[in-house]
């Protein structure tokens, strides 16, 4: 069984058990129980009924907070044609066939998000059972397979955020730090329960969002209800 902190149980106490909280409740709760000493992520979680074997319920994207989520990206981008462009819109590593044979050769992964233009992906599809698995492979789908570096690049650093369902149909992704205020915690939150709401496949009946809560790191989760989300 798993033992809480002090701290931990003192802070969950404050949550009623059971109780679906409003967003701006929920807002100051969730900042009042972190249990760190330092500034805090605020992640949001949802389960939701999907099936993700099926392409059309399976969820993922992308999604532009409207004040970040206070994580600073290290964006890679791998380039033959576009280096330039990467450089000048803040991207933290360029480089081409060679910058991923140092990701071979070191095992170098002092990065977070790799974004390549079109004519890298052979390349990069030799590296898929390195890349994959950490969730690193770029993808059109997500907007890191492009000619527009710049504008992919400039997004990445404003905090746009990748997300995808898990097989048991959990999603989650981080919206904020415990630093942020009230106002702006809530902005990103409602812009990500309006974006994943609007996600709804045709094909679901029934509840689409099942549950969804916000939590801290190595806080407690708060339950959360809003408007339209089913």
């Amino acid at each position: 069984m798993k033992k809480f902190s002090k701290k931990y149980q003192a802070a969950a106490k404050k949550i009623e058990a059971g109780k679906v909280y409003e967003l701006a409740e929920a807002v100051k709760l969730v900042k009042e129980t972190s249990t760190t000493k330092f500034d805090a992520s605020v992640d949001i979680s949802f389960n939701l009924n999907v099936n993700p074997t099926l392409a059309d319920q399976l969820i993922r994207g992308t999604i532009t907070l409207p004040h970040g989520n206070g994580k600073t990206k290290r964006v890679l981008v791998v380039t033959n044609t576009k280096a330039d462009e990467a450089k000048e819109a803040g991207a933290d590593f360029v480089g081409g066939k060679d910058i991923l044979e140092k990701i071979q050769r070191e095992n170098w992964f002092g990065f977070d998000v790799i974004v390549a233009t079109p004519d890298m992906m052979g390349e990069l599809g030799k590296m898929g059972r390195v890349l994959g698995p950490k969730g690193l492979m770029p993808n059109p789908k997500t907007g890191t397979v492009t000619m527009d570096v710049k504008t992919a690049v400039t997004e990445i650093k404003k905090g746009k955020i990748a997300y995808r369902v898990d097989r048991d149909g959990n999603l989650s992704m981080p919206i904020a730090k415990v630093s942020f205020s009230d106002a702006d915690l809530m902005d990103n939150l409602v812009a990500v329960t309006d974006h994943i709401a609007k996600s709804r496949p045709s094909t679901v009946k029934g509840t689409f969002i099942l549950t969804a809560a916000i939590s801290t790191t190595m806080g407690p989760a708060v339950a959360i209800t809003f408007p339209g989300r089913n």
